[in-house]
């Protein structure tokens, strides 16, 4: 794995515009909350780190990782945004459900940012276990969180930035 040595959360090697012009949406699943809860946190706190204001951050939570599309598309559609998090977490089980709900997950959360042209970031561990989880959620590889609200930052300026 290549996070074996690292903080994946280290964005000391890049710079991260300010974030006090765009409106963040996260979307939240309560799906394994204590991990799903660390991630939202971290995103909160990076995107308010970076200056995105309070008031410019909308979160919905949904019951699990599968609606986090819905989740995004209704924030999308009713709501003026410049980007949206999308923060689940799907542990690696005994059937295949694991596969059909991680591919359901990134293919529409593709389908969705195509949809409403904007930035829908893939804040979703697919883990093989509770530990790893927790490793990603603000342990010793990081906070997925973090690494998500940073993205959108990054995404939306890129989106204000593009000439058509």
């Amino acid at each position: 794995m290549a996070s074996i040595l690292k903080n994946l959360s280290d964005f000391s090697h890049i710079e991260i515009p300010t974030g006090k012009d765009y409106r963040i949406g996260i979307v939240v699943a309560q799906w394994n909350a204590e991990i799903t809860g660390a991630l939202y946190n971290g995103a909160c706190s990076s995107l308010l780190k970076n200056g995105v204001i309070e008031e410019n951050i909308t979160t919905v939570q949904v019951p699990g990782s599968f609606e986090l599309c819905s989740g995004a598309d209704i924030l999308l559609s009713s709501k003026k945004l410049d980007a949206v998090i999308c923060l689940g977490c799907v542990i690696q089980g005994e059937t295949p459900h694991f596969t059909f709900i991680c591919n359901a997950v990134a293919n529409g959360l593709v389908n969705i940012s195509i949809k409403h042209n904007k930035p829908v970031i893939f804040g979703v561990l697919t883990t093989d276990n509770q530990q790893q989880a927790k490793d990603r959620a603000g342990g010793k590889h990081g906070n997925k969180g973090e690494e998500a609200a940073v993205t959108a930052i990054m995404m939306a300026e890129v989106q204000a930035n593009a000439t058509l």
